[in-house]
């Protein structure tokens, strides 16, 4: 006699479904918009929508250097970038308490041989 045929006899799933397991006999797939939408309707078109989309950007900008609206213009044409007062672009901006330390030859050892070196 086999303990798990015995166990398994008295066994009840803890999980109890109500009702048969049934699909829907008609299920609507018609478009329809996002609950959440700021206009709660659906654009006339693709077209339409790919008007006014942005994506990094607007989509349908032209310039003279291409057709399309992202890469369209070099970044040159931006202006100048800075960084505003309170923010930096690079670590090694910050003052000399935040920057990075320099790692000594004992810690690059112990890195390099997974620790290692410190109990040898």
């Amino acid at each position: 006699m086999n303990a798990t045929k015995v166990l398994l006899q008295g066994r009840q799933p803890m999980i109890r479904f109500l009702g048969k397991r049934t699909t829907p006999a008609k299920v609507d797939h018609t478009p329809q918009a996002h609950p959440a939408s700021p206009t709660h309707s659906l654009p006339d078109s693709f077209a339409s929508y790919r008007q006014k989309a942005q994506q990094h950007g607007p989509l349908n900008q032209t310039t003279k250097f291409s057709t399309g609206g992202i890469g369209g213009t070099p970044g040159a044409s931006l202006g100048p970038v800075e960084a505003g007062k309170g923010t930096f672009f690079d670590r090694s901006e910050l003052p000399q308490r935040f920057q990075r330390l320099a790692w000594t030859q004992s810690e690059i050892e112990a890195v390099e041989s997974g620790g290692a070196s410190l109990y040898a």
